[in-house]
């Protein structure tokens, strides 16, 4: 990867954006708030902010530092760090499964993204008195399934094609304080609604006899590592356009704070917005008091409830929404898409645009295989990604990060590099961390996640 500054991101704020825009995404919109319903509420949200605080940001200090330090592509960032000529080849082969993952990851998450931008449109469809083409956008089908796949896939290749600063730094800019303005709308309007109090209890008083549970702690752990794209390489390859004269400690509690804040409003919006629905007689919950389709939560209550609130305002909040979710889908994807695109355009030496519609018509190749055999390949894509290899990835980078790095002195010359004080806290108790509390934390979920 040259370092002309073309490859680097203009502005720290530009890179914060298009960081936070890489963790902020559907994982925080749809995920959370889904995992928070199902798994208690507050409980789930305490344990989730520990978490963030004791795992995700200082796994997310590791990728970024990998990445500045390499200033190439995860793999061979990786390599860089190993001593010899073996644990070069361990370093390149978890860099290299990370870039697999994250192009894996693109299948589901396109076709995920798709729906948005359907669900987006159908609203606009049946105001103009297009009643079948908002039936068909809002229903599940082959050909819909299709199309939009295609169609987000190629809104994200047009903003790569333009380059670090002109495409993604450029565009995060415009789509994350868009993203967070429309969030903050939604939480003040949902919570003037009748029944979004109980939501509110629900989500901020925790019960604490259920912090314990292994299903709440594993759903927090994975939505810790989805939330924060960590062990996709991504936040490698931005750390690799990032300048070596910003401070990685700061920039990175900026990063994670953005994305915390956009899943806790997520949640503030989304769980009240369950209970006024009930309220308006929107059934939520099952006999046994499990919520009723956990998975499509975002596609199945949150329509019920627009169309509850009738007129054109169901219209409006409907399209509002789902533009919501389609920004945090193009962030996000703009990141993954990116890590093999980058790896390309090195390995290659090719252009950036030949590179980007390469990796485009290798995403849309896996995407639309994934459509023509859903039943069989969406939930099992999900499940091999965000549940086993992200958490393996993850646990390589911390075992390589605390044993190999720590051994070739790497670290002192990083240090040296930061102009840091290693008298500092952070760096008193960072690099002892890494080596120690977080492969022994990401070793027990592994274990819960092959386990349950």
């Amino acid at each position: 990867m040259s370092s002309s500054n073309s490859t680097h991101f203009s502005s720290r704020l530009g890179f914060i954006m298009a960081a936070a825009g890489s963790a902020v995404g559907v994982g925080n919109i749809w995920g959370f708030p889904t995992q928070a319903a199902t798994h208690g509420g507050g409980a789930f949200l305490l344990v989730y902010l520990v978490l963030i605080l004791i795992l995700g940001y200082p796994m997310l200090v590791a990728e970024l530092m990998i990445g500045r330090h390499g200033q190439t592509n995860p793999a061979d960032a990786m390599a860089k760090i190993g001593s010899g000529p073996v644990s070069k080849k361990i370093g390149k082969a978890i860099g290299f499964i990370s870039i697999v993952t994250a192009t894996l990851i693109c299948t589901f998450y396109t076709i995920l993204s798709g729906w948005f931008v359907s669900f987006a449109l159908a609203p606009i469809a049946e105001l103009f008195g297009f009643v079948k083409v908002s039936s068909w956008l809002m229903e599940f089908s082959l050909s819909r399934n299709l199309v939009f796949t295609t169609l987000f896939i190629v809104m994200v290749v047009l903003v790569i094609r333009q380059g670090v600063q002109q495409g993604i730094e450029l565009w995060s800019k415009r789509l994350m304080p868009l993203l967070l303005l429309i969030l903050v709308m939604g939480v003040i309007y949902i919570l003037t609604q009748p029944g979004a109090m109980t939501g509110l209890e629900v989500l901020l008083v925790p019960d604490f006899s259920r912090v314990w549970e292994p299903d709440v702690l594993i759903g927090a752990l994975g939505q810790t590592f989805f939330s924060l794209t960590i062990g996709t390489g991504a936040m490698m390859v931005y750390g690799a356009y990032l300048s070596k004269k910003e401070d990685l400690g700061k920039l990175t509690a900026y990063v994670t704070l953005t994305d915390t804040s956009v899943a806790f409003l997520a949640a503030l919006m989304i769980i009240p917005a369950m209970y006024v629905a009930q309220h308006n007689g929107v059934q939520i919950f099952a006999e046994d008091g499990s919520l009723l389709n956990s998975d499509t939560l975002v596609f199945t209550v949150l329509p019920a409830l627009f169309e509850t609130l009738g007129g054109n305002l169901q219209y409006l909040l409907a399209f509002v929404f789902f533009i919501l979710m389609t920004i945090a889908g193009l962030t996000s994807a703009i990141s993954i898409v990116e890590v093999p695109t980058s790896y390309l355009m090195e390995k290659k030496s090719i252009s950036r645009n030949k590179a980007t519609y390469l990796i485009g018509a290798l995403v849309v190749v896996l995407s639309l295989t994934v459509v023509l055999n859903f039943e069989q390949l969406f939930s099992f894509m999900i499940t091999l990604t965000t549940e086993r290899a992200q958490p393996l990835i993850a646990l390589g980078i911390a075992i390589y990060l605390g044993w190999v790095w720590q051994r070739n002195d790497l670290l002192k010359d990083i240090q040296a590099q930061e102009g840091a004080d290693s008298n500092s806290i952070f760096w008193r108790i960072w690099p002892v961390y890494v080596k120690f509390v977080c492969p022994a934390l990401i070793t027990l979920i592994i274990i819960q996640l092959f386990n349950s």
